[in-house]
């Protein structure tokens, strides 16, 4: 047992381990980043925005893909989605898309976006996709339970295309303005949010809700509902496997309203 005179003699020393513990926390949470990674697929040059917390090397640390729409970018999806704010614990990688024929628009293929199947321009984006996986691996501590993607328009027909092929890996996803009919033969019960514009004139929102009504199908979900957030409502199954609906009264648009609650999905989601 320490004596009076013993333990006065060792609190400089207390503090001094305290006050360095704290200066290496603060250290850490300063260390967050965001950045441009660069990574070489199939010869071709790739990037994406990235936000890196600072403590990603250290605790098991969800991450979030955020893939833009045909004809947008990078910079423009990450400062729209603003997951770096809403969930700052978490890595958000925005990827770029590259010059690609669109099925609705630009058949010429000269504005960037995603590859719209399995094999489809050599699956570019696909593997672009897993070596982005690949090094965040290697340079971070990933939590495998959670992996997430959204996109919107093209972009979310991508998040599909990742539902269909990489659906081992994600955790959840939440496409946009998006359609995926072919990809409902392939595609095994996931948790997915579906956001979608009442009036979307290039998706046309009868092809998104036979995709919802599809996703509904595979999941087991009841057909009965219950709000989740405005504008959003939770269809629970039986596999765990929940789909949200979120209706807007818009367009081929985003709600900037949708993003927290992508999060909050996201957030409550945990691979098995």
């Amino acid at each position: 047992m320490l004596s009076v005179r013993s333990f006065h003699k060792r609190i400089p020393r207390i503090i001094s381990i305290a006050v360095f513990f704290t200066v290496i926390s603060v250290k850490l949470m300063a260390a967050s980043e965001t950045k441009v990674m660069h990574w070489t697929v199939g010869g071709v040059e790739r990037e994406a925005l990235v936000y890196i917390p600072g403590t990603a090397k250290l605790n098991a640390t969800p991450i979030v893909f955020v893939f833009h729409g045909h004809g947008g970018n990078m910079a423009m999806m990450f400062r729209s989605r603003g997951f770096d704010k809403l969930w700052p614990e978490a890595i958000i990688v925005s990827p770029q898309g590259l010059n690609t024929p669109g099925q609705l628009t630009d058949p010429n293929g000269t504005l960037p976006g995603w590859q719209s199947g399995p094999g489809n321009m050599n699956d570019r984006d696909l593997l672009f996709f897993d070596a982005m996986l690949k090094t965040f691996h290697e340079e971070y501590q990933i939590d495998d339970k959670r992996i997430y993607a959204t996109g919107h328009s093209n972009g979310g027909g991508f998040t599909y295309l990742l539902m269909e092929t990489r659906s081992d890996v994600l955790a959840a996803a939440a496409p946009s303005a998006a359609a995926a009919i072919r990809a409902l033969l392939r595609i095994r019960p996931k948790p997915v949010m579906h956001i979608m514009g009442e009036k979307d004139p290039l998706v046309k929102p009868e092809w998104q809700e036979a995709t919802i009504k599809g996703m509904l199908k595979i999941n087991s979900c009841s057909n009965d509902g219950t709000e989740y957030a405005t504008d959003a409502t939770i269809y629970p199954s039986t596999t765990h496997n929940p789909v949200i609906v979120y209706k807007h009264k818009g367009g081929h648009v985003f709600p900037l309203e949708a993003n927290a609650v992508v999060i909050q999905f996201f957030k409550s989601i945990t691979k098995p």
